[in-house]
Protein backbone atom coordinates (compact mmCIF):
# COMPACT_ATOMS: atom_id res chain seq x y z
CA UNK A 1 0.00 0.00 0.00
CA UNK A 2 1.00 3.55 -0.75
CA UNK A 3 0.67 5.88 2.20
CA UNK A 4 0.88 9.95 1.56
CA UNK A 5 0.62 12.32 4.09
CA UNK A 6 -2.31 15.31 4.07
CA UNK A 7 -2.32 18.64 5.35
CA UNK A 8 -2.63 17.99 9.52
CA UNK A 9 -0.70 15.12 10.07
CA UNK A 10 -3.14 12.37 8.67
CA UNK A 11 -2.24 9.26 6.27
CA UNK A 12 -4.13 8.15 3.64
CA UNK A 13 -3.27 4.44 2.67
CA UNK A 14 -4.18 3.81 -1.14
CA UNK A 15 -4.57 -0.14 -2.23
CA UNK A 16 -2.35 -1.22 -5.38
CA UNK A 17 -5.15 -1.61 -7.99
CA UNK A 18 -4.95 -4.87 -10.19
CA UNK A 19 -3.69 -4.24 -13.77
CA UNK A 20 -5.86 -3.65 -16.80
CA UNK A 21 -6.51 -6.18 -19.10
CA UNK A 22 -7.37 -5.55 -22.62
CA UNK A 23 -10.21 -7.54 -24.64
CA UNK A 24 -9.59 -8.14 -27.96
CA UNK A 25 -12.25 -7.33 -30.91
CA UNK A 26 -11.96 -10.68 -32.05
CA UNK A 27 -13.49 -12.33 -28.52
CA UNK A 28 -17.33 -13.61 -28.59
CA UNK A 29 -19.70 -15.82 -26.66
CA UNK A 30 -19.11 -19.21 -26.48
CA UNK A 31 -21.46 -21.67 -27.63
CA UNK A 32 -22.52 -22.61 -24.29
CA UNK A 33 -23.19 -18.94 -23.00
CA UNK A 34 -25.42 -18.80 -26.70
CA UNK A 35 -27.28 -21.83 -25.01
CA UNK A 36 -27.86 -20.61 -21.73
CA UNK A 37 -29.44 -16.85 -22.83
CA UNK A 38 -31.56 -18.89 -25.51
CA UNK A 39 -32.87 -21.10 -23.04
CA UNK A 40 -33.66 -18.60 -20.78
CA UNK A 41 -35.74 -16.27 -23.10
CA UNK A 42 -37.46 -19.64 -23.60
CA UNK A 43 -38.36 -19.68 -20.10
CA UNK A 44 -39.43 -16.59 -20.12
CA UNK A 45 -41.61 -16.17 -22.75
CA UNK A 46 -43.15 -19.90 -21.36
CA UNK A 47 -43.94 -18.10 -17.98
CA UNK A 48 -45.41 -14.94 -19.57
CA UNK A 49 -47.80 -17.12 -21.24
CA UNK A 50 -48.65 -19.16 -18.58
CA UNK A 51 -49.41 -16.10 -16.45
CA UNK A 52 -51.62 -14.80 -19.22
CA UNK A 53 -53.02 -18.38 -20.08
CA UNK A 54 -53.86 -18.80 -16.19
CA UNK A 55 -55.20 -15.10 -15.69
Amino acid sequence: MQVTQEDGGRLNAFAKEPRMEIISDGASLSNSSRLLIISGAVLVMALMALSVAVS
